[in-house]
């Protein structure tokens, strides 16, 4: 009899603890199964882009980089390949913020239609790598910040009527812009640079704009597109 008092009391305290748990908390490994990342290699989410993976992007078909003197102008540099890299160091679930170390950004086939000009030798972007966050909000936003190494900067060096110079800029505050999943790629649009050393020839400001895209996980097999959750 004591026996059967002791189990039916043992049960009605377990009954009690057990609900007192939240459903919440029950169903937590089920959640944690079923999280979206904010990085993922397809639509659904099901797939997410793994921390160390190395992500790509060309030029969005048809379009250029361009380096213009002021926001609305059309005088300056464009070039006609540019190729962007970066290194996933976050992917967390969404909503979130996942966060790339920006290792590369290249150009090539430049020219230039300012007056003096006669050729382009190369367009630079030091001080690399750089942090840029991809965030799943509104807008799926954007934000480039410079490293260690210092502010986030662009050389050209460019031949004129009076010989070869260097014209050095730096990132003139924020740099931001927006992914796009439809297209699979990043947008940046007039982004200010302060000339910060040169000949006087060189223009005292620089605004760059490029669409990238489609970014591709290169270390996955096929090297899927990349989409923001």
């Amino acid at each position: 009899m004591r026996l059967r008092r002791h189990l039916a009391a043992t049960a009605a305290v377990a009954a009690v603890v057990l609900g007192a748990i939240p459903a919440s908390a029950a169903q937590a490994p089920d959640q944690i199964a079923d999280a979206v990342a904010v990085l993922t290699t397809d639509s659904a989410g099901t797939t997410a882009v793994a921390v160390g993976d190395a992500l790509a992007a060309p030029l969005a078909a048809n379009t250029s980089a361009t380096f213009y003197s002021t926001a609305t102008s059309t005088t300056g540099v464009t070039c006609a390949t540019s190729q962007l890299s970066a290194t996933v160091l976050t992917n967390p679930a969404a909503p979130g913020t996942a966060t790339e170390s920006f290792t590369g950004l290249t150009f090539d086939s430049c020219t230039a239609n300012v007056t003096g000009v006669t050729n382009v030798e190369s367009l630079t972007v030091g001080n690399l790598p750089f942090t840029l966050s991809v965030d799943d909000g509104a807008g799926l936003p954007l934000t480039l910040v410079g490293g260690p190494a210092g502010p986030i900067q662009a050389s050209a060096v460019l031949d004129t009527w009076f010989g070869t110079i260097t014209c050095t800029y730096q990132l003139s505050g924020s740099f931001t812009g927006n992914a796009d999943n439809g297209a699979h790629s990043l947008t940046f649009t007039n982004e200010h640079f302060a000339k910060s050393d040169g000949s006087s020839l060189c223009p005292g400001d620089g605004y760059f704009s490029a669409t990238f895209g489609p970014v591709t996980d290169t270390t996955a097999a096929g090297s899927p597109a990349v989409t923001v959750n």
